[in-house]
């Protein structure tokens, strides 16, 4: 059974434990994690990718053949670390405070929240006899916040993890994402002429070539297909740097581009609209992709989505289908046909802010439905 206190100190434990990324070092969170699940008996492993960065994965094992129960396996996979803390705090970010029903810390809602209520629910299945058929494994997670290259994505590359459908614990107030966007982040360096700023002919000016650019980019109007869940294409500027002096005429500028797009837009035709746009500007320019996500979208008919929506109805929420136009590690999943969508029990608004909190009862009634919902998939 779902234990509500122990819960909730579990919660301000886990917030309690520095684990800000950057810099980056969930060691400390991994340690304690370790020791909680092999203190169920649990078969526990760690995975690192980096130092002092691991992934601990710890496994309820199925009582079908070995093989069977892993190939169905049910993956919970919250993540460890978080953004940074910042100023402006009225209440501690590591978890001391409870009021008003509100446990506030940085990683309340995103993600520690959801990693307690991961345990816990582990906890209370070993506690309460329940055997499987499948295995049941979570997966806490390193380096989401800054783009999972050291957690979900090399796990999955080299095959560490192969479940067949996996609960991303990422969200909130039991919102259920079942759709995303694409998401295109780049670098478009323009390069120009040196010259004198009161002579400015003589030279060529990257940064305002860089603005021509910008200007057209925004500008630009994607053809894409509407979906019922998520709005349209964005493009957001995040970073500009370039120049040397304010009496010189700049020969480099290098701004960052932010472009999210909808399932059915083929990311190839973006990369060349893109290249398409810069040289219509200057073609001494430089693109340079940092990362690329494909969309990604379950139906919401999928037999999984079904059971948990109806698991979660059984135990009095009322969870939402949504789509996300941010990113979650939902969409890595699909390169490996594995079944992927995600929920979660923090509180919306509060996520990366100031005095983040979740609510102690949505907390505990998740943990309930996530149980619920573990024992409805081991049937399926």
């Amino acid at each position: 059974m779902v234990n509500k206190d122990r819960l909730v100190k579990l919660t301000q434990k886990v917030l309690s434990i520095d684990s800000q990324n950057p810099p980056g070092n969930e060691k400390v969170i991994g340690e304690f994690i370790v020791k909680d699940m092999k203190s169920l008996g649990l078969e526990v492993r760690v995975v690192s990718y980096k130092k002092d960065r691991p992934n601990v994965i710890a496994t309820i094992k199925g009582s079908l053949p070995r093989k069977e129960a892993a190939r169905e396996a049910l993956l919970l996979t919250p993540h460890t670390d978080v953004v940074p803390i910042g100023k402006g705090w009225k209440f501690s970010p590591f978890g001391k405070d409870i009021v008003s029903g509100r446990i506030y810390g940085r990683g309340a809602s995103d993600d520690k929240g959801n990693l307690a209520c991961a345990m816990e629910a582990m906890r209370s299945l070993v506690e309460d006899g329940f055997h499987p058929r499948k295995d049941i494994v979570l997966a806490a997670t390193a380096d989401e916040e800054t783009g999972s290259h050291q957690g979900i994505k090399p796990l999955l590359e080299k095959g560490v993890l192969r479940p067949k459908l996996a609960l991303v614990l990422d969200s909130v107030d039991y919102d259920t994402v079942i759709a995303q966007k694409g998401l295109f982040h780049s670098r478009i360096r323009v390069f120009g002429k040196k010259a004198h700023g009161a002579t400015n002919w003589r030279g060529v000016n990257a940064i305002e070539q860089a603005a021509q650019i910008i200007r057209r980019l925004k500008k630009h109007e994607f053809k894409f297909k509407k979906h019922v869940l998520l709005n349209h294409p964005t493009v957001n500027i995040g970073t500009i740097a370039g120049g040397d002096k304010v009496n010189m005429v700049a020969d480099l500028c290098e701004f960052s581009v932010d472009l999210r797009y909808m399932p059915g837009m083929d990311p190839k035709q973006i990369i060349s609209t893109v290249k398409k746009i810069a040289a219509g500007v200057t073609d001494k320019y430089e693109l340079i992709i940092d990362d690329l996500q494909l969309p990604y979208e379950i139906k919401e008919s999928d037999r999984y989505v079904k059971a948990f929506v109806a698991a979660a109805q059984k135990m009095g929420a009322a969870p939402r289908l949504k789509g996300s136009d941010g990113a979650t590690v939902i969409s890595f999943f699909q390169h490996y046909g594995i079944a992927a969508f995600a929920t979660g029990f923090g509180k919306s608004g509060t996520l990366h802010a100031d005095d983040e909190y979740a609510e102690v009862k949505t907390l505990y009634n998740g943990t309930k439905v996530l149980e619920e919902f573990i024992k409805d998939y081991d049937q399926i």
